[in-house]
């Protein structure tokens, strides 16, 4: 678990079954306490700027009460939850379809590097209000000519004294639009190969220089932007780890916590839940090619499930991380975009608006994001199936 505290502690396997259910039932408790038929209205608005700020707000309340990160360490505000403890509260928190962290990725890549190299200093300034969502976070990794392959960046940071003067641009940038700070990965060396010259920065996304102009998706939203940096003066203090070793803290960065896993297969169970709802009241499922579908897209969830169980239990009994994990994802896209278009095949027009018309739209960057699919089945072809590399 890169929340640092676990992988360790949910090693133990059964020994920490019973700290789960406790964990689960506290919880269970708390949320029939807090999220309310208003407090969920009030997420769910369809003003964005709105339904922003009572994510925030409701992000704030998890934390305060102990529920904002549990897989990370109690030093930083977490619960030191093992890997059967996260499963719960993840099970729970998708259950009654609480949001959680209103910095997504800060609190679940970004932190856990500052956590593992930062410095005590940047420890104690950042940590707090990222968790609280009192300072929102974004990513800058993806640029217009490196994508997947992370290792091709241009974006270039040259040493001035003791300032990092950095020129570049970045894309897909999450939050980008919102965001007060940015992770940033920039090229310090362009002399050596190329996954050894990068620097990672946390930069002030209000220091002078900086343009992030957002990129509305054809589902209407724009939770993305594109970065342009123009001589921005980072001070070197920015740094995150060491000076051309922005390779180790990507990997750290891009280690999710092994529960994460569970959130995939639960969301689509919660979709394929509202899909049979909504088709019954429409009278969609008569026929039998109607119901061999929705078995289908059960059967997929479920393989999912099985999948990410799996990696949980693999975890558990204490293997690293393998290609397991480009399966899953390769699952969970494939599954989401099916479910998706079924939505259309039974509910005919009534699935293109809505609810269920976001999801058509957005299902289909799933083929991109974390990880496109290409790279993906190439790494299950070499990884898993031994076949030949790449030429």
């Amino acid at each position: 678990s890169c929340g640092g505290g676990g992988a360790s502690a949910g090693a133990s396997g059964g020994a920490s079954v019973g700290g789960a259910e406790r964990l689960r039932a506290e919880l269970r408790a708390w949320l029939a306490a807090h999220w309310t038929d208003d407090r969920r209205a009030e997420v769910d608005q369809a003003d964005a700027d709105r339904a922003f700020a009572a994510r925030r707000s409701w992000n704030a309340d998890l934390v305060d009460a102990g529920w904002g990160a549990v897989a990370w360490p109690e030093r930083f505000g977490g619960r030191d939850a093992g890997l059967l403890e996260q499963l719960a509260y993840n099970e729970e928190m998708a259950g009654v379809g609480a949001p959680g962290p209103v910095n997504a990725i800060g609190v679940a890549n970004i932190a856990p590097a500052i956590m593992a190299v930062g410095t005590d200093e940047q420890r104690d300034r950042f940590l707090r209000p990222m968790l609280r969502g009192d300072e929102i976070w974004s990513q800058g990794m993806s640029e217009p000519e490196a994508g997947s392959d992370l290792a091709s960046l241009r974006c270039r940071a040259e040493l001035d004294g003791d300032t990092f003067v950095v020129n570049g641009q970045k894309t897909w940038n999450s939050n980008g639009d919102r965001a007060d700070w940015c992770q940033l990965y920039v090229r310090t060396n362009p002399d050596v190969p190329k996954h050894k010259g990068i620097t990672c920065l946390l930069v002030d996304m209000t220091t002078p220089g900086i343009e992030a102009r957002p990129i509305t998706t054809m589902a209407g939203d724009a939770g993305f932007s594109e970065l342009f940096l123009s001589d921005v003066r980072v001070p070197a203090d920015a740094l995150l780890g060491d000076v051309d070793g922005g390779w180790a803290v990507a990997t750290r960065t891009l280690s999710n916590e092994r529960a994460g896993v569970a959130n995939l297969y639960l969301n689509i169970r919660r979709k394929l839940d509202h899909l049979l709802a909504d088709a019954a009241l429409a009278g969609a499922l008569g026929s039998p090619v109607a119901r061999d579908l929705v078995v289908r897209r059960y059967i997929e969830a479920r393989l999912l499930e099985l999948l990410a169980r799996r990696s949980l239990g693999a975890a558990l009994a204490g293997r690293a991380p393998g290609a397991e994990g480009s399966v899953i994802k390769l699952a969970w896209s494939l599954s989401e975009q099916a479910l998706a278009n079924t939505a259309v095949d039974l509910l005919g027009l009534g699935a293109t608006t809505g609810r269920w018309g976001e999801s058509l739209l957005s299902s289909r960057s799933l083929s991109i994001a974390g990880g496109t699919t290409e790279v993906n089945k190439n790494i299950v072809a070499e990884r898993v199936l031994g076949l030949p590399r790449e030429p």
